[in-house]
């Protein structure tokens, strides 16, 4: 009796641990709802590429009537509003503005993202972006953003790597163009990973915050093209 009541446990306890695993699988395949501040050449480039792996994106201007005719062209998975609209509409951020703008999305935008992920594709240029971006530049983008944006769940994304190879590089045949990726949290950079492959990308996890600094700008990874074997042993991973 008592091996047939351990057995019957047994099995219920492994039945409850599959349907949760596939409870979780399902939910990783769920679109995502993403929000994109700065809808520039970087911002529209990733927004297709989203679009057309299934995900939902409201792109965001201060005027927002401008970006009507390419929300109409990638179809009903794609809408336009104001920063503050995308702000409280994606589950996940993504901020590609100037860097000098860094600071005033975070005091405009804080409290609509905050608990929210947000993949940061900024990198802080002195000829650009002036003063800050020295201090920026010394700390590490990374550390840096974490100053201007507290409150959200940070990703260094998409800053070694131009609008055109967005575009052309995306998909490609044979080993795929890596993106390094930087957070202290775990589940942000596993959503932020399932964004890189679904854009035509191979994601590369270098480390916390703190490491984002090996591949900002000046750090000479930056558009190279690299494959993940490449870009690892670049970064000494």
């Amino acid at each position: 009796m008592f091996r047939q009541l351990h057995r019957l446990i047994a099995t219920a306890v492994g039945i409850i641990l599959l349907l949760s695993s596939m409870a979780s699988v399902a939910q990783d395949q769920q679109p995502l709802r993403i929000g994109i501040i700065g809808t520039g050449a970087m911002g529209s480039a990733l927004a297709r590429l989203w679009v057309e792996a299934g995900h939902e994106v409201m792109f965001s201007s201060r005027h927002p009537e401008q970006l009507q005719p390419l929300a109409e062209e990638l179809g009903e998975r794609a809408r336009t509003g104001s920063p503050a609209d995308a702000a409280r509409y994606g589950e996940v951020i993504l901020l590609t503005v100037p860097y000098a703008a860094t600071p005033q999305i975070g005091h405009d935008h804080g409290a609509l993202m905050e608990g929210k992920i947000l993949l940061d594709a900024g990198n802080p240029r002195p000829d650009r972006d002036g003063e800050m971006a020295i201090e920026a530049r010394e700390l590490g983008s990374g550390l840096a953003s974490q100053r201007f944006l507290p409150g959200v769940r940070l990703v260094k994304a998409f800053n070694a790597i131009s609008a055109y190879q967005l575009r052309s590089e995306a998909h490609r045949e044979g080993e795929r163009q890596a993106i390094p990726l930087a957070s202290d949290d775990e589940q942000a950079l596993k959503v932020a990973a399932r964004l890189v492959r679904d854009a035509g990308f191979d994601p590369v996890i270098v480390g916390p915050l703190e490491t984002a600094k090996d591949f900002d700008f000046a750090s000479g990874i930056s558009t190279r093209s690299l494959t993940a074997t490449q870009l690892r042993e670049a970064l000494g991973l």
